[in-house]
């Protein structure tokens, strides 16, 4: 199997729990991750797997990158072939924030449409960029004035921008190991990959409720059942992290989201995993909690300077598939198997 991480850096990426993820998952026919990101669970999830992949988000230059590449993987990678050039970083990023709004509109009215310029330059601007916030919409370049201070182009790994994120696909020190001069042929081929895995999987954009119906995601005549749902909304806990990390950024979603997990926790067709921090969600005890340590990286620093490790938590639901271990402890009147509500496990942001 090729590693296949996202081709952008995103902050609060769970890539580093992806085992622990499908541990809990198992064999599930149904896979639904409403608030999408760099979809680095479900390109983590082991092969191979039948059943429906359905992923969704409510920004539209992330989902509008996810369809394009699943459907123009060259003309996105055509786009994003660029040297870094600071000029070029905030000419894009005006041209990027000025039609993202309408971009989204188009998305949500369109199951298939997509603008794999705007994916390309997008993508191209997220490896380049300097921190959180590219076309935030809040940020310090706007079309007729700047404001405030400009950001700096990334020039960590040799300049290469969107380049430096490329996997080794090829054999024999091929691929994006090979001379400088095949970094394209090894983005095309990289893009092309990723555009395979994604071949069946719906991308939708919109608000995260839209692909949690049980008709959708269950669908018992189909055999859709188990339903694997990985919750990772944005934090509502703003004190800890940066204010720019979301450019759908309301704290309501993750209480949304949490009623919607605890509703449906019983039911056996679904296995829930639900993100978040420290004392953001009260679950049920039949609930089992992850205690993790997030990375240092930009989205791990809150705006005071203070990092969020040891505030990550996931919880899985009560039929999540569990493992025995180290951190089951037995009950000596009656020998029970009790599970230890909160157990540790250490894990970084992207």
């Amino acid at each position: 199997m090729i590693e296949l991480p996202a081709p952008f850096p995103f902050f609060g990426g769970k890539r580093k729990v992806t085992s622990l993820v499908w541990s809990r998952f198992g064999t599930i026919r149904n896979y639904v991750e409403p608030f999408a990101g760099s979809l680095a669970v479900l390109l983590e999830r082991p092969l191979p797997f039948s059943g429906v992949e359905t992923v969704n988000d409510a920004d539209g230059l992330i989902c509008n990158f996810w369809r394009a590449l699943k459907n123009a993987p060259d003309q996105v990678a055509d786009f994003a072939d660029w040297s870094v050039n600071e000029n070029d970083l905030h000419a894009r990023h005006a041209w990027l924030v000025e039609r993202k709004d309408s971009l989204q509109a188009r998305l949500e009215g369109d199951p298939d449409f997509y603008d794999p310029k705007i994916a390309g330059w997008w993508v191209w601007g997220m490896a380049c960029w300097i921190g959180s916030g590219f076309c935030s919409g809040d940020g310090p370049w706007r079309i007729v004035e700047v404001e405030g201070i400009r950001k700096l182009v990334h020039l960590g790994s040799a300049g290469r921008g969107v380049n430096r994120q490329l996997v080794h696909l090829g054999d024999a020190g091929q691929g994006v190991n090979r001379k400088r001069d095949n970094h394209r042929q090894a983005l095309f081929d990289y893009f092309q990959a990723l555009a395979d895995r994604l071949r069946h999987v719906r991308v939708c954009c919109g608000d995260w409720s839209r692909v949690m119906g049980d008709t959708p995601m269950l669908d018992h005549g189909n055999g859709f059942s188990p339903a694997g749902v990985f919750l990772d909304p944005p934090y509502s806990d703003r004190a800890f992290r940066q204010g720019d990390l979301y450019r759908i950024d309301d704290e309501k979603v993750a209480h949304a989201v949490r009623e919607w997990a605890i509703a449906h926790g019983y039911n056996p067709h679904y296995r829930i995993a639900l993100c978040g921090y420290d004392g953001e969600h009260t679950m049920p005890k039949s609930w089992e909690c992850i205690q993790g340590a997030s990375g240092q990286g930009y989205g791990a620093q809150s705006k005071n300077g203070y990092g969020n490790a040891n505030r990550e938590r996931i919880w899985f639901s009560p039929h999540c598939e569990r493992q025995r271990g180290l951190f089951d402890r037995l009950n000596d009147e009656d020998g029970d198997d009790l599970p230890l509500q909160e157990r540790t496990l250490v894990f970084a942001a992207r």
